[in-house]
């Protein structure tokens, strides 16, 4: 059930995020010392798209849901550990959290359409 990768805004916009939270890890712990929050952040961030990429190889439209939904839940985290950073006063970068907003709508409307294609 190979999905075409090369035209998903999923790929693309997942790596990109995986980028930029890369990156706020970099300068928090650099700038702030801090460790905890970014540590759980690192994690979560780049996880979403290697869940997306796992999807796009599942090997039926249940497993591609599944690994969506993981995808789904650690871009909630993310999105978590980020509102803490920004409030917390640790990380000025608010387009990074928009932009996992943003990931967080085209995941769920993603979800929406592949489970609506289910058969029963």
């Amino acid at each position: 059930l190979v999905r075409k990768m090369s035209v998903s805004p999923l790929i693309g916009k997942s790596k990109t995020f995986a980028l930029e939270t890369i990156k706020v890890y970099n300068e928090v712990k650099a700038s702030k010392r801090e460790s905890v929050l970014t540590n759980q952040l690192i994690r979560s961030g780049t996880s979403i798209g290697a869940n997306i990429r796992e999807a796009f190889y599942a090997h039926s439209r249940a497993d591609f849901i599944a690994k969506l939904h993981i995808a789904l839940k650690e871009c909630a985290e993310s999105e978590y550990w980020l509102e803490l950073l920004i409030e917390g006063g640790y990380c000025a970068d608010k387009d990074v959290l928009e932009h996992c907003s943003e990931l967080k709508r085209l995941l769920i409307a993603s979800l929406n359409t592949a489970k609506g294609k289910q058969q029963p």
